[in-house]
């Protein structure tokens, strides 16, 4: 058998990795054991109702399938070790017959007490399950619970009764409801009292109380259930039966008194109510445990069946165990030396004093492995460090939202992330090995000033043009590499786009302005106004010389009170734009509108207008846009009428609307003296404006409407192929009623987004 043994590679067991070469469980066997115990005690405490769960149908499938489950893997791990046992018997392996014969003695030896004793268990649960089912029992709990709800039922028939008779004495008192309603409500109590009712009310049909009977009940009149009251609207009276509250009411329509209803409440024996309650319970309680038998039964037999499994499943293992110590030296070493091969070095070959020179072979084996396991996990970790560094770094350049430039000693661009990329224009590519004052001069001249100075960081706002627009730059200059010389040491340059968070706190400041000038001039208009018009009301008619000066001026108190109160609330518009009322609309229509008012007021202007044919569909708020419309073409008007012209072309105003990429695109252009290059952005803003006479309050206006409508507004310099690029070119984006990401949205904020040459 050694000889056999040294030459002969047993597949029987080849991981166990024990000191004392015993492992005998492999991990998933261990699991399923474990596992299956677990379930087992589990499932037994929860069928005996020792746990909060109760065992209904639900709970009883789930244990079930979870011990069916780990029965099947136990299965499957039996039959794996007894296919292991056969397949080494037929190859002949060192020990395989030993190994059959010890594994089926264990087997038996453990397997038939073990189902013996759970053929005995299933039987006598069969049995008590028959008694506790049995036709006298169930008699018995079905005429509890009949007799507890005969109860109820007559309760409440009395009380219908009951309510019947008093509707109809009640309709035969309508003239007294109608005459007298303090003689009708001692009446309603007589009735009540004399009917030996807890309470009674009127009430309407939508549940509330008109009237309520003074009964020496020592609780208040619950409120009548929901749809109740519908439920009796045809005249038929509606029961309430008691549910949680030992009380039966009644509602029906009275004939003869319009739009009213009977409402009664009648006690019940508590006592009678709670009874019912326990019984009801214990009956669905009971029902339940009838329904569920069969998979009672076979929840409990199956944590039998798992046991029995585990008994027979330890028995193999323990035979294994036994046969395998036999030939264990020099299987070992070769199992172990095969997963070596494999590249697994967490095997160890036990080393016994009894195995003689092959425990001397096994120690030196094992010293190897140790050595080879050691150098291998340095050089893993080190692997590890420098991924998880490298991925670290990546996310965090990649992840921030601000733009992150790295820079060497010498002021040359080495990393770009994407950030900067987007925030700045820029591409990495090109920009990585270029000087950082080449690429970007605004932001070099504040990287020059941290290199030159002694300080670890500088921080600057810089304000340049990116793509078109003005943009103002949060900037910080960071050292990097202390301790290091000034020739080893780099730069991280971090840029934050700070523009829109300036523009949100100028916005939301004007705002406040706005609204507390608007609240302080507003406040005294009203008693101003009630004064000037009681004025003129009380001494209207007294007043008899100048009569007609008297009329004048009141009412000229009275105009010019409300055309201050529109001014203001035109003032403070700004601040609180109404919400949008949205409609699907055709944007050509307020479109066209709105040019035709300015064009009529315009007749020197010369308007072009090319709209598409087809119906561009928005789902907006037809009259803010045509405020909106209106407000752009009229400065474009007037940004016409202040150019300096000395010469023709006359003005031109050009309205252009199509549908583009799946929105709607309003481009209004005129040839008018443009805008200005410089901090053309804060034109959005409020009281900011180029023009003499401007409030600067209407290009605001516009780019709230627009924002409300979910869209954007674009300031750019007309196109080259419209006279020459002379003047300005306002741009609505809005989202088409076929959009599904955008229609009718509405939002309280605001978003600045760069586009090509605008904002």
């Amino acid at each position: 058998m050694a000889t056999q043994a040294s030459t002969t590679r047993s597949p029987i067991f080849p991981d166990r990795r024990r000191n004392d070469g015993r492992r005998l469980l492999a991990l998933p066997g261990v699991i399923a054991v474990v596992g299956a115990l677990l379930t087992a005690a589990v499932s037994f405490a929860i069928l005996v109702g020792a746990t909060p769960l109760t065992p209904n149908q639900t709970t009883t499938l789930v244990l079930i399938g979870l011990n069916a489950a780990f029965i099947l893997f136990l299965i499957a791990l039996i039959g794996r070790e007894v296919h292991r046992i056969i397949s080494a018997r037929r190859v002949g392996k060192a020990a395989s017959r030993l190994h059959v014969r010890i594994v089926t003695m264990f087997a038996l030896v453990a397997a038939i007490p073990a189902i013996m004793v759970a053929v005995i268990a299933s039987i006598t649960l069969d049995i008590g399950l028959d008694r506790w089912f049995e036709i006298r029992t169930k008699t018995i709990v079905n005429s509890s619970l009949s007799i507890a709800d005969a109860y109820v039922q007559e309760n409440a028939r009395n009380l219908q009764g009951t309510t019947l008779s008093m509707a109809y004495d009640l309709d035969n008192a309508r003239t007294l409801y109608g005459l007298d309603r303090t003689g009708f409500r001692n009446f309603l109590s007589q009735q009540a009292v004399g009917r030996a009712l807890a309470h009674a009310a009127l009430i309407r049909a939508d549940g509330s109380f008109v009237m309520t009977a003074q009964t020496p009940a020592d609780f208040a009149m619950p409120e009548p259930p929901t749809g109740a009251v519908e439920a009796a609207a045809d005249g038929k009276p509606v029961l309430i039966e008691p549910r949680t509250r030992n009380i039966v009411g009644a509602i029906i329509k009275l004939r003869e008194i319009e739009g009213l209803y009977l409402y009664t409440i009648r006690l019940v024996d508590p006592e009678v109510i709670k009874a019912r309650e326990i019984v009801r319970a214990n009956t669905d309680e009971y029902r339940g445990l009838e329904a569920n038998r069969r998979a009672s039964q076979v929840a409990i037999a199956l944590p039998y069946l798992s046991l029995t499994l585990i008994v027979v499943l330890s028995a193999i293992w323990t035979g294994i165990a036994v046969a395998d110590r036999l030939v264990r030296p020099i299987r070992q070493l070769i199992g172990a030396a095969d997963e070596v091969a494999t590249g697994n070095l967490d095997v160890s070959v036990p080393v016994r004093t009894s195995d003689g020179d092959v425990a001397s072979l096994g120690d030196t084996f094992n010293k190897m492995l140790l050595q080879l396991k050691s150098q291998r996990n340095e050089i893993l970790r080190a692997k590890d460090l420098a991924d998880e560094r490298r991925r670290f770094s990546e996310a965090v350049l990649e992840g921030v939202t601000a733009g992150v430039i790295g820079v060497d000693p010498y002021g040359v661009v080495t990393i770009v992330n994407r950030s900067a990329e987007t925030m700045l224009a820029i591409s990495a590519e090109a920009s990585v090995g270029q000087n950082l004052s080449v690429v970007l001069p605004h932001i070099g001249r504040a990287f020059e000033i941290c290199r030159s100075s002694e300080r670890t960081a500088h921080r600057e706002q810089v304000t340049f043009f990116r793509a078109g627009t003005e943009r103002t730059f949060n900037v910080q200059v960071t050292i990097e590499g202390g301790g290091q010389t000034d020739d080893e040491k780099s730069y991280v340059v971090t840029v934050d786009d700070i523009t829109d968070l300036m523009q949100a706190q100028r916005m939301s400041a004007w705002a406040d302005v706005a609204r507390r000038i608007a609240h302080e001039i507003k406040n005294p208009l009203t008693p101003i106004q009630l004064s000037a018009e009681r004025i003129k009301r009380r001494y209207g008619k007294v007043i008899t010389e100048d009569r007609e000066v008297f009329d004048q001026c009141t009412n000229t108190i009275i105009r010019q009170v409300g055309d201050i109160g529109r001014m203001v609330d035109e003032f403070s518009s700004f601040a609180r734009m109404p919400k949008p009322e949205m409609k699907a609309v055709d944007l050509r229509e307020p479109l066209r509108e709105a040019s035709f008012l300015v064009e009529v007021s315009h007749p020197e202007i010369k308007f072009e207008r090319i709209i598409s044919s087809e119906p561009l569909k928005g789902t907006v708020d037809s009259r803010l846009m045509s405020q909106a419309f209106g407000n752009v073409i009229k400065n474009a008007a007037e940004a016409i009428e202040g150019a300096d012209r000395q010469s023709p072309p006359a003005g031109v105003i050009r309205i252009r609307a199509e549908r583009e990429d799946g929105a709607i695109r309003i481009d209004i252009m005129d040839n008018g003296r443009g805008l200005p290059r410089d901090n053309r952005q804060r034109l959005l803003e409020p009281y900011m404006t180029t023009r003499e006479k401007g409030t600067g309050l209407g290009l605001a206006i516009v780019k709230k409407i627009v924002e409300d409508h979910g869209g954007r507004l674009e300031l750019h310099d007309a196109p080259p192929g419209f006279h020459e690029g002379r003047g300005a070119m306002i741009t609505f984006v809005l989202p088409a009623a076929d959009d599904p990401a955008q229609p009718g949205r509405a939002t309280d904020e605001s978003e600045t987004e760069k586009v090509d040459n605008g904002v």
